[in-house]
């Protein structure tokens, strides 16, 4: 069935409370299981119903027609100001076979870490237990992700396990499985409408555990491993990062490592105080800063001619190249058609001495 809590409800819902369902002709009571449809199919238990969303729920119950509406109240007994109906509903499906399970997760911690390979312990508790989870997937909160190969002799419920990358000491290791829940077989059908007047609103039916522990004023017994506890972590002590030198030498320079400390700021007591000059004093810094502007210019000039001189320089040897280029490939030109000639000479020679031979 498909359910939503009533928006004017003051309280969620809770799985495995009872509560009065008014379903076509009938009104019965029922402990419900609340679900919600995973986009794989799977139907996850819900300890409370959502908020301004449906959820599905499964509960024994007469046969009825799909598409039948459905309301629920948690109590008929007495009149309260604020009442309220608790949710509402249309079923979608009778089926005694629907398969609701819960989130179990499995932890545990590696002891010995090879390569890829480690040992893990605290996550099962016998070698029967590791046998039927041979092959399952596990994975680190890190997010490695691994196999459960085989079980080890010693401790009790260790085992080898293989790993997408080398894990650490502090990692840990978890593995979900899902838990099969079975829907409580309870339907109490309400027939207090059938009762004298004055005992109508006397029907009470199956109270829910927070309902009887307020009656008998029994305090809820705290369960120490639910109870928050200080988070204790060990400080992790990483290896100094060894750059070699010839990365170093390629590194930018922001990029390098430091080795000297940067220089702090000097505080404003410890500044040296102004130097407050003389008129001739200023006179003759004044001087010394024209002459050394004029000495600065003419450094620049003297710069500005010297490379022209190179550019010119550049130039005219590089015509001297090409001239000189240009005559020794002419120079070759005859060389090699005077070689030509000379060898085409011996030819008819040769060729004429041993006609006459003839």
């Amino acid at each position: 069935m498909r359910l939503k809590k009533h928006r004017w409800h003051k309280k969620i819902l809770k799985t495995r409370d009872p509560v009065i369902l008014s379903l076509g002709w009938r009104r019965f009571q029922t402990i419900p299981a609340y679900y919600i449809e995973d986009h794989n199919g799977r139907h996850r238990l819900l300890k409370y119903t959502p908020q301004h969303m449906h959820c599905g729920v499964t509960f024994w119950g007469p046969i009825t027609p799909q598409g039948t509406g459905c309301l629920a109240v948690q109590s008929v007994s007495g009149t309260t100001a604020d009442f309220r109906i608790a949710a509402t509903g249309v079923v979608l499906d009778l089926d005694k076979s629907i398969r609701i399970v819960k989130k179990l997760k499995l932890i545990g911690f590696p002891f010995k870490i090879f390569k890829n390979t480690a040992f893990i312990k605290g996550m099962f508790n016998s070698v029967l237990e590791v046998a039927r989870f041979e092959g399952a997937a596990i994975r680190t909160v890190s997010g490695i992700r691994g196999q459960i190969k085989k079980a080890l002799k010693t401790p009790e419920g260790a085992f080898r396990a293989t790993f997408e990358d080398k894990l650490l000491m502090s990692d840990i290791v978890f593995m979900r499985t899902w838990y099969p829940v079975s829907t409580p077989a309870f339907y109490n059908p309400v027939t207090s409408l059938l009762k004298p007047p004055g005992e109508k609103s006397s029907w009470v039916g199956m109270k829910t555990t927070g309902q009887l522990r307020h009656e008998r004023g029994i305090r809820l017994k705290q369960n120490k491993d639910s109870l928050y506890k200080p988070i204790t972590r060990e400080k992790k002590h990483f290896n100094k990062l060894h750059i070699p030198k010839a990365l170093q030498k390629a590194l930018p320079f922001k990029n390098k490592p430091k080795f000297q400390e940067r220089k702090k700021k000097v505080p404003k007591d410890q500044w040296r105080p102004a130097v407050i000059r003389e008129p001739h004093e200023r006179k003759v810094a004044a001087l010394l800063s024209a002459l050394g502007t004029v000495h600065n210019h003419k450094v620049q000039k003297n710069k500005a001619q010297h490379r022209q001189q190179v550019r010119e320089h550049q130039k005219d040897k590089a015509k001297e190249e090409e001239a000189k280029l240009k005559r020794q490939k002419e120079a070759r030109k005859k060389l090699f058609r005077a070689i030509g000639q000379r060898e085409k000479k011996k030819q008819k020679s040769s060729l004429k001495g041993s006609v006459g031979k003839e």
